[in-house]
């Protein structure tokens, strides 16, 4: 006889808890509970079996041997380096980003180069019929006797058609539609979720077979179910991009096989995604030089540095509050930034509305990116226009200060090689190398400085 059990568990932490409570002790947040409603059965184990897991023994550090990891690498150059080289046989990787943002077509595309290199790939569709998946494989031109496609959401099937096909790539999309035959709650939910991510966890490291797995993002953009799934993985990337504009960008976040914050970008055709090999020509192609309110930095994502376009609108409020509007920039580096304009520089900015983006839909989080947005919103505010080919880089303190970045030397190399005929940089970082030719490198210690030189 099987008994019946309800307990509540915390969407965002795995807390479990036998009554429903508003906060979760866990992790304090609020109205994440949700009910789950378990079978506790006194019978023996039911039809589906668990991959049975290798008996490891205690070793001493010293006695471990250790390899560089061998990689599996695809055609598409910008995702082998996004993955730290390639793709490692038996990791688990989870790929997040919005609906209709081109997840399943990245993946489709991705499993055919490898079927195409000889490589035994199962695409499972938890979400569209054998018939769709093949209508879109059609119009990306896919087509390999190595690619197989099996649409299935138990996941007891999914494991006997992987021990059956014996692929060296599974790709499951999407995770919240595969249901464990064991938990009694239903698709998506937390602890669905959890088994199924587990399962396939084993899958992978005891078959030695890379594994994908899809999943839905929250409104707040942060993948749906439990934290406790990107924690699980051994990679997360999330695929980013707006949905009326081609260009996409695929960020990882968590990666145990490479770095992470490393980017790339794909330019979405109607034959599929195409790799941008020069983000930063793309994303200063548009720029109107001389236009006030307008700057270029030259920031770190992950290992490659691009030049990325700065934006800012400064305008008389009518309001008693004026407003601080931010894209691609915490909106908090803003205010801070303009606190130190208005006490450091004497600029009067309590009666302006600043409105300051990020050209090209690019997250930009690094510190080295303040003196690109101060003198921009300098620019605006003064209706000036700053260097036409200027390139600024440099964290600045609450003091005024213009302290040193990292990888000093990139930035400037690729700034010089796209044209920039000036960079400011802090002076500290000064010393030590060699300056690319054709760029004049200047060495600021405040803002003040800069702000002189700017604009004199």
């Amino acid at each position: 006889m099987a008994k019946r059990k309800t307990k509540f568990m915390c969407k965002d932490c795995g807390y479990e808890s036998p009554k429903w409570m508003g906060r979760c002790p866990g992790c304090g947040e609020w109205n994440t509970m949700d009910e789950e409603v378990e079978i506790v059965s006194k019978g023996p184990r039911g039809a589906f079996q668990h991959t049975e897991t290798i008996q490891q023994k205690a070793m001493p550090i010293s006695a471990i041997q250790t390899a560089e990891e061998p990689r599996v690498k695809t055609e598409l150059g910008e995702l082998n380096r996004v993955l730290g080289g390639g793709i490692v046989p038996g990791s688990l990787m989870l790929i997040g980003g919005d609906p209709g943002i081109g997840k399943s077509t990245l993946l489709l595309q991705v499993s055919s180069l490898l079927a195409n290199q000889n490589q035994r790939v199962l695409y499972i569709s938890g979400e569209e019929s054998i018939r769709q998946t093949k209508l879109r494989a059609e119009r990306l031109g896919v087509a390999s006797d190595e690619l197989y496609i099996y649409a299935e959401t138990d996941l007891a099937k999914i494991h006997e058609t992987i021990n059956d096909v014996q692929p060296k790539f599974v790709i499951a999309d999407s995770i919240q539609t595969i249901h464990h035959p064991e938990v009694t709650s239903a698709p998506g939910s937390v602890s669905q979720v959890r088994e199924c991510t587990a399962e396939l966890m084993r899958i992978a490291k005891t078959q030695n077979i890379a594994i994908f797995i899809v999943g839905h993002v929250t409104k707040d953009g942060q993948i749906a179910g439990p934290r406790l799934l990107e924690h699980m993985v051994d990679t997360v990337l999330y695929f980013e991009g707006e949905r009326h504009h081609t260009y996409r960008i695929l960020r990882s976040v968590k990666n145990r096989f490479g770095s992470t914050n490393e980017i790339a970008i794909f330019e979405m055709l109607q034959s599929g995604l195409k790799e941008v090999l020069n983000p930063s020509e793309l994303f200063l192609r548009e720029r109107s030089q001389g236009g006030a309110g307008s700057t270029v930095v030259a920031s770190m994502e992950g290992t490659r540095p691009i030049l990325v376009e700065i934006q800012a609108l400064v305008t008389p409020s009518s309001f008693n509050y004026p407003k601080r509007m931010a894209t691609g920039i915490d909106q908090n580096r803003v205010s801070l930034l303009m606190a130190v304009l208005e006490k450091r520089m004497g600029m009067l900015l309590q009666t302006q509305d600043a409105y300051i983006k990020v050209a090209g839909g690019v997250k930009l989080d690094e510190p080295a990116i303040d003196l690109a947005v101060l003198v921009s919103i300098v620019s605006s505010f003064r209706d000036a226009a700053a260097g036409g080919m200027d390139c600024f880089i440099g964290e600045v303190g609450l003091t005024g200060e213009v302290r040193r970045v990292s990888r000093i030397e990139q930035r400037v190399t690729e700034a010089a090689k796209l044209g920039f005929e000036r960079i400011f940089i802090p002076s500290s970082n000064i010393g030590g190398w060699d300056f690319p030719e054709g760029i004049q490198v200047v060495g600021v210690e405040t803002v003040r400085e800069a702000l002189n030189i700017v604009f004199s």
